[in-house]
């Protein structure tokens, strides 16, 4: 089968979505799938090119057995609406006018939460009369609103309606998040051209290790108690609050909190820390994808923290996943939703109220004193990682990419749920 996807952000960019893609991508080309993936020069979060790339019309590379063609954008940091709008608008156009050109595909997919890549997807597969699949990282534009990113209500509502359009017009809908099902048959979506296939981590590129020594020094972690959050530092993550706990722990001379990572409210962050002198606070920068395993290799609980508000209740952070795989006990602080019921349900961690620092606080002390709790939990989140298998999702997501190719979408859901037993199965 060829497949054309469309994404904005790919490796080596290290975020959710580029490693979701490429992951999954990575198990269709060695089936002997024919894919190709329409993207940007590298670029995100920091709106600088990545060394050895540049901004042009057309470039072309094979990675992993997947063909990787990188269009022309404007290129922004990750803040600012007007720039960043620019930024997916310019995407939107070049992948398109791109897309026309390349081998006519059995079917066209794409991904958000970067909306305007699945208005390109949407519009290129009209052009090419192929099916398209419109995969929902994020129910955009609810999360912008609840970031206060955009506050003008009338462009809110005509982003809405279409979003709807986007959902109603492709041929299967694939979701991350069954709260993401449960929107958007509320908004009248029907129920089976909506698959679930959650995020997860690829299961051969993370398992427990001992902690790597020379990073550790590095970065000034020997000997210390590190609870580790590696990602995006954004307006969705409320790290300040992470602040306010770390402030509230100075005498705890033992713990340390680590901050991997780049993003619109990292430099805030940094210069708020110095501000209120929290030694116990150490910064980061982006680390490379291959570098991420060592990275969590340095944290004894690894940090899951979203901002307070209704839209992100839905959210599952990729991180809980690839915490899991490294065997980490995971604290998850995030509104009551998916992400602390996953946890919850797999005894993986504890889960403390979004944004309150006093429980934060007090969850971070009491892992760094209770050694067997430690244990207990960290076994528990290996036991379950490989129910989140990259590889199983890849089959589930192919099944429906095959599905809708077949003129069948409309019952992707039944095609997901199959495939993801099978591959259970037969990858258990």
């Amino acid at each position: 089968m060829r497949i054309l996807f469309l994404t904005e952000n790919f490796p080596p960019e290290t975020n959710a979505a580029a490693s979701r893609v490429y992951e999954r991508a990575c198990y269709w080309a060695a089936a002997g799938h024919d894919v190709t993936v329409l993207t940007s020069a590298p670029n995100f979060p920091e709106g600088r090119l990545f060394a050895g790339y540049r901004n042009r019309w057309r470039g072309v590379e094979v990675m992993s057995g997947i063909r990787v063609v990188r269009v022309k954008t404007f290129i922004a940091r990750n803040e600012g609406v007007a720039r960043r709008t620019l930024d997916f608008l310019s995407f939107m156009v070049s992948g398109v006018a791109a897309g026309l050109f390349e081998r006519h595909p059995d079917v066209i997919a794409a991904t958000s939460p970067q909306f305007f890549a699945a208005v390109g997807g949407w519009a290129l597969a009209a052009i090419r009369r192929v099916p398209f699949v419109f995969e929902l990282g994020d129910l955009w534009p609810a999360s912008i609103a609840a970031v206060g990113a955009m506050k003008n209500r009338p462009l809110l509502r005509a982003l809405e309606r279409l979003e709807l359009f986007l959902y109603r017009r492709a041929a299967a809908v694939v979701v991350l998040s069954p709260a993401f099902r449960d929107d958007l048959i509320r908004r009248g979506i029907p129920s089976d051209k909506i698959a679930v296939v959650i995020n997860g981590v690829d299961l051969p590129r993370y398992s427990p290790r001992p902690r790597d020594a020379a990073l550790a020094a590095e970065w000034g972690l020997t000997g210390r108690f590190v609870i580790g959050y590696v990602g995006t530092h954004g307006m969705a993550h409320a790290l300040t609050n992470v602040l306010d706990a770390a402030e509230r722990l100075r005498a705890e001379d033992n713990i340390r909190f680590l901050l991997v990572g780049a993003g619109a409210e990292r430099s805030q962050l940094v210069a708020e820390a110095e501000r209120r002198a929290l030694g116990n606070v150490v910064f980061a920068p982006m680390q490379p994808k291959s570098r991420m395993p060592a990275v969590w290799s340095l944290c004894d609980v690894a940090l899951v923290h979203l901002k307070n508000a209704p839209a992100f209740a839905e959210v599952i952070p990729s991180k809980i996943f690839e915490a899991m795989a490294m065997g980490l006990p995971l604290l998850v602080a995030a509104p009551d939703g998916v992400a602390r019921r996953i946890v919850e349900g797999d005894g993986a961690g504890l889960t403390v109220p979004a944004e309150d620092p006093v429980l934060l606080a007090d969850a971070a002390a009491r892992l760094a004193a209770d050694d067997a709790l430690r244990r207990r939990l960290a076994r528990a989140a290996n036991e379950a990682a490989p129910k989140y298998s990259r590889a199983h999702q890849a089959d589930a997501m192919l099944a429906v990419l095959r599905a809708a190719a077949a003129g069948d979408g409309a019952n992707a859901a039944g095609y997901a749920t199959r495939a993801g037993a099978n591959a259970g199965t037969q990858h258990g």
